[in-house]
């Protein structure tokens, strides 16, 4: 076999650290980039907030070299590197408080919590109670709760394994003699052991909030109603949740009329009851420690126009701590023969792929401002069909990127706060032969099981046909995909007794 050489071109792309980087933190959302943030400053020192470049600046005043003075941030450095984040570059200085209107679909329980946000948005002092509520815990609520009773430390102790055994919804997931086994070898230990879970569960169901330390949903809601005031209604709502629950969601009058004895006047009334009991007792304290959604873009109207800003609130403000550069300037060698010159450039391309990152949500939020302005006029029946190539070809960006920066990005609006992602929605064909969006269509039909009489609630066959006079040819199993994507009961389930 003879041997020969040969020459051949080819190309590949290669991915370099910067850009990895650039695309892992495009892709991250507020809270996440705030996380990375920090742990780049902690293991860097040549980056710096701009508040700890403020303490220092005397100090570099005094020390650095006359030509380094008017270097503002890490973008004016020798290497060309974008100039730092500043809330004023993007119309930051002005700022309003917006109404969060983001809507809370609930369906997966009875009620729905009170919203706090009928108060006013600039309440310092339903903020500062807000804040409070959110640092307390299920556990801690309940613990102090136990202050002013007097426990054996048997008693106490077996307590405090049932809070801790408690989920995040206030239920016990495991029974008494789970509990006990786990905890104990020998018969006699666990029989002990039993009777004080026994004594100390009672005393837990019995604190705030009522349902706590149920087993299951049947057992929440009985301890709820006890708590009432005793009444006929009140009787025959526990017979419901003790025994009936299907027969009340399947909203089988008849049987349930037959299986408790009561007429239609006090089903109605114990129906109410019970559709104001919370299903959940720990939601409260979960929805507390969960983080609040900060948007990364504002919209304004200005005049006729609408003007795109980013929250100067989650765009961080770093820059090179000048006082560690000027000392590896002045080093023998130059920066490029210090251990510390890799770290410096780390920290610059850290800073330009962070304004790199804001400025490409900029720009697509833009896009979408421009492509949706019916949405921002009118609301969300005005939503036109977009998807994701569309911008991304008007800024010249590759799908995949226009996704990353759509998940995860909240957008402020006069309408509520979105994700980026919420103004992205195929199309349905119309009856003038254009396409209505599918997020519109879902508001319509939102809109439609609204004003729906309650007795005789709309079916998807029904919506579909409604659907069809506004010119939206719709079929029924994209109308009840919609409405189950919405998390909307069917007809049957809407029905009232």
């Amino acid at each position: 076999m003879k041997q020969t050489l040969q020459v051949r071109l080819s190309q590949h792309l290669a991915l370099t650290p910067q850009l990895q980087q650039s695309i892992r933190l495009l892709q991250l959302s507020t809270l996440e980039l705030n996380q990375e943030v920090e742990q780049m400053l902690a293991t860097n020192p040549l980056l710096d907030t701009e508040e700890e470049f403020t303490v220092t600046a005397p100090e570099l005043a005094a020390n650095a070299p006359a030509e380094s003075g008017t270097e503002a941030s890490a973008g004016e450095s020798e290497s060309g590197d974008a100039p730092e984040l500043n809330a004023e570059e993007f119309g930051g200085t002005e700022r309003e408080d917006w109404e969060n209107g983001t809507e809370r679909d609930d369906f997966d329980g009875i009620r729905e919590l009170p919203s706090n946000s009928s108060g006013a948005s600039g309440d310092d002092d339903g903020e500062r109670e807000s804040q409070e509520f959110a640092e307390a815990t299920l556990a801690e609520h309940l613990t102090q709760q136990l202050a002013g009773h007097y426990l054996s430390p048997e008693d106490r102790a077996a307590l405090q394994i049932l809070i801790e055994s408690l989920n995040e919804d206030g239920y016990l997931e495991d029974t008494l003699d789970e509990i006990a086994a786990s905890l104990a070898d020998d018969e006699e230990t666990r029989e002990e052991l039993l009777d004080h879970l026994r004594i100390a569960l009672r005393l837990l169901q019995s604190l705030d909030p009522a349902g706590i330390a149920a087993r299951d949903l049947s057992e929440c809601l009985v301890l709820q109603l006890r708590a009432c005031p005793k009444c006929p209604a009140q009787v025959v709502a526990i017979l419901i949740c003790k025994g009936h629950l299907e027969l009340l969601a399947r909203r089988d009058m008849r049987r349930l009329m037959a299986e408790t004895g009561a007429d239609e006047h006090i089903l109605r009334e114990a129906q109410g009851l019970i559709t104001r009991l919370e299903p959940k007792p720990g939601r409260r304290f979960a929805r507390g420690a969960a983080a609040a959604i900060v948007p990364d873009v504002i919209v304004r109207k200005v005049g006729r126009e609408f003007r795109v800003m980013l929250n100067p609130e989650v765009a961080p403000k770093l820059r090179i701590n000048e006082l560690y550069a000027n000392a590896l300037r002045a080093t023998r060698g130059g920066i490029s023969n210090s251990p510390l010159g890799g770290q410096l450039q780390e920290a610059r391309w850290f800073i330009k792929n962070i304004q790199q990152r804001f400025d490409t949500i900029l720009r697509v939020s833009q896009a979408i401002v421009e492509r949706q302005r019916g949405f921002f006029t009118h609301g969300a029946l005005a939503m036109k069909p977009l998807v994701l190539r569309e911008i991304a070809d008007e800024l010249g960006l590759h799908e995949s990127t226009i996704s990353r920066v759509t998940t995860a990005k909240y957008m402020a609006t006069s309408w509520g706060t979105f994700e980026l992602k919420y103004f992205f929605g195929s199309g349905l064909s119309t009856e003038a032969g254009g396409e209505a969006s599918s997020t519109a269509v879902r508001a319509l039909i939102k809109q439609f099981v609204a004003a729906e009489d309650i007795k005789k609630p709309l079916s998807d066959s029904a919506l579909a046909a409604m659907l069809e006079e506004q010119g939206i040819q719709c079929a029924r199993r994209t109308v009840a995909k919609y409405r189950e994507g919405m998390k909307i009961a069917p007809a049957n389930l809407r029905k009232a007794l």
